[in-house]
């Protein structure tokens, strides 16, 4: 049996002599808050509907995963739920999908190279954005800063011309450049707005010390302030490795015949290979694969991203 909760109805003497300080005892509306929530997350109720969701998240994956070792035949006979009584699994599928005809291979290759640095250039120019615009006094950063965050409403979908006509003129069209300017420029607005919080609230005595210290802004920059922005650097980059490596209409926008991304091959192995639909499943799995594992490996660095907004201690 669970402590009672103390009353909220205690007094403390300080509070009656004007102190301003919270009584010993008393809960706040956001501790209460708090209290109720986890109760209910951690009901049976809770978890059995947490158990049900994740059972009906998880078994469209694994019937991707089932076909996709199925002969043709027996996909077309019957579902794979009727494997386990009569299994019989091939690797004839990952093949033709890797190493024959639609050689999905070069193109896993390709998300690779766009998906790494699509990550990397946002996430450096973002720092050096948040930076300024939460520790540098200069002159219409307020209004710089809410134009950037405005950035975020703009649909990706009207600025595909003017930039496939820009790339045109500079001479860049059809190269992995394309790909990685246009993931970074659509991810710079929500970069910068995320790590300019977490910038804010680290604690101002810790850059003043810094600056007592005779530390500039590079000192500051990458001594105080970058070892502590490491959760949300980390929660960013889990969540633009996901964007760039699932996205179909950057690359299938920007990128050419020898550049473009896995997605873009999937797609097209779905328009125009209908005599072998079969070869879909595998293809498929083999696209998700990578964020599937990365998700599952570091999810527990994408949640304490989130979270963390604070410096304590």
């Amino acid at each position: 049996m669970s402590a009672p909760i103390p009353s909220t109805n205690l007094i403390d003497a300080d509070e009656t002599a004007g102190t301003g300080r919270r009584p010993v005892g008393r809960l706040s509306r956001v501790e209460k808050r708090a209290i109720a929530a986890r109760g209910k997350l951690s009901s049976p109720w809770g978890s059995a509907i947490a158990i049900v969701i994740a059972i009906l998240w998880t078994v469209p994956s694994i019937g991707l995963l089932v076909t996709s070792f199925r002969p043709p035949l027996d996909i077309r006979r019957s579902g794979w739920w009727t494997t386990f009584s009569n299994p019989e699994f091939t690797l004839d599928n990952y093949d033709e999908v890797l190493f024959g005809g639609a050689n999905l291979a070069s193109f896993f290759v390709n998300s690779i190279v766009i998906t790494l640095p699509a990550v990397v250039i946002p996430i450096t120019v973002a720092l050096l954005a948040a930076y300024a615009f939460a520790w540098i006094d200069f002159k219409g950063r307020n209004l710089l800063f809410i134009a950037v965050f405005a950035l975020q409403i703009v649909p990706i979908q009207i600025t595909l011309i003017p930039l496939l006509s820009q790339y045109v003129d500079w001479g860049l069209n059809g190269t992995f450049w394309t790909v990685w300017l246009s993931h970074s420029m659509f991810a710079l607005p929500l970069a910068i707005f995320l790590l300019h919080n977490f910038m804010k609230d680290i604690p101002a005595s810790l850059v003043e010390a810094a600056r007592v210290d005779g530390a500039g802004h590079v000192k500051i920059f990458f001594q105080v302030l970058l070892p502590l922005l490491v959760p949300a650097i980390a929660s960013f980059a889990i969540f633009q490795f996901l964007w760039v490596w699932n996205d179909l209409l950057v690359g299938l926008t920007f990128a050419d015949q020898d550049s473009r991304p896995l997605t873009v091959a999937v797609a097209d192995l779905a328009g125009t290979r209908g005599n072998a639909w079969h070869l879909l499943t595998a293809g498929a799995f083999v696209s998700i694969i990578v964020p599937l594992v990365v998700f599952l490996l570091l999810q527990r660095y994408f949640v304490r991203g989130l979270l963390a907004g604070s410096v304590k201690g």
